[in-house]
């Protein structure tokens, strides 16, 4: 019975804290951040009070601007690397009208484009290409049915596509190619 009254009274301390300090929080990292990025600061900045709540300071609102100023940190340290990552793309990114001619700038360049699709892309294409699986143990890995991954499989390769023909590759040419799928219906 003890913990359940623990228990409440942590949910009761963080509703409290919320209640009294999120305007303040939200304020806070909207002045450093601009108002879209300000609702997700405040809630990861409370996820932390919530991960903590065993150490409850004694002024909680220099607290939470402590625990907002380090998840805003945070945000900016991965804002920026994703920034350098861009712009290194961009600066090895050959010309769409330049030929790619050796295979090392062909390789940097697919894997260029291939960077740049989103994670469900990268992975449905890598399971076959590189990990050689076929589609029914794909779909498994990904817990999807068999049918889902095939339709998976050609979107990303269209996308995959396009993405080449961006980095100034011929998707058709079998040295670019990700096709390597042991197809078993």
């Amino acid at each position: 019975m003890q913990a359940l009254d623990v228990e409440t009274d942590d949910r009761e301390w963080l509703e409290g804290m919320w209640s009294t300090h999120a305007d303040q929080v939200y304020a806070y990292a909207a002045r450093r951040l601009g108002p879209e990025l300000a609702e997700d600061v405040v809630a990861d900045t409370f996820v932390v009070a919530w991960r903590h709540r065993t150490r409850r300071p004694h002024r909680e609102l220099p607290w939470l601007y402590g625990v907002a100023r380090r998840v805003i940190r945070d945000r900016y340290r991965s804002q920026d690397r994703w920034s350098k990552l861009q712009q290194r793309i961009e600066i090895n990114r050959p010309s769409p009208g330049d030929a790619v001619a050796e295979p090392a700038s062909a390789t940097v360049a697919a894997n260029h484009a291939l960077a740049a699709l989103d994670e469900a892309d990268r992975e449905t294409l890598l399971l076959v290409s590189w990990e050689g699986l076929d589609t029914r143990e794909a779909s498994a890995a990904l817990s999807i049915t068999p049918a889902a991954f095939r339709m998976r499989l050609t979107r990303a390769r269209r996308r995959l596509a396009s993405q080449m023909q961006t980095f100034g590759l011929d998707p058709s040419d079998p040295s670019t190619s990700m096709d390597g799928e042991h197809d078993e219906r």
